[in-house]
């Protein structure tokens, strides 16, 4: 029995070759800090299980999410992410342009770092923080070719103001 499976098998799961996989997956994303989308895992997965189908993938990471070895993140306008280093107090730095995750660590202390001024009536255990910025990759790509300047929602005109 491997490490990875009594992790699966103390957490209540069978220890399945398709979850070991890619639990083996999302720990070898740990080592480098890469948060995967589905693809990303799939991909990843069917270099050690050549048949595994995308919907088993989508399963596992089910299982391993609602079981606590894994973490699935939503950054909005992006695809779901998923990484393995759980259990601690961590929040994410996203990039607007490429999507890029990188872990932060929380620097006011154990968790929820964060309290809001109300919990109406909820027990709250995590604050999830995503803060958004861009990468060194690309604001060097954009210092480099600084090309048309992006145009946030609040600085474009309506049809009305463009007309006048």
């Amino acid at each position: 029995m491997t490490a990875t499976e009594d992790r699966l098998r103390a957490r209540g799961l069978r220890a399945t070759r398709p979850r070991t996989v890619v639990l083996r997956v999302l720990d070898d994303a740990a080592a480098t800090a890469e948060h995967l989308a589905v693809a990303q895992v799939v991909d990843r997965a069917r270099t050690a299980l050549p048949a595994v189908s995308t919907q088993a993938v989508y399963d596992c990471l089910d299982a391993l999410t609602r079981t606590g070895l894994a973490r699935r993140i939503e950054p909005a306008g992006h695809p779901a992410r998923y990484e393995a280093r759980v259990g601690d107090n961590h929040h994410h730095l996203v990039c607007r342009e490429c999507g890029r995750t990188v872990d932060v660590d929380c620097t006011v202390g154990p968790s929820p770092c964060l309290a809001p001024s109300d919990t109406a009536g909820f027990a709250v255990d995590e604050a999830e923080v995503v803060f958004w910025g861009r990468c060194p990759d690309c604001r060097a790509a954009q210092a480099a070719d600084p090309g048309p300047t992006r145009t946030t929602a609040s600085q474009r005109q309506t049809p009305r103001e463009e007309a006048r």
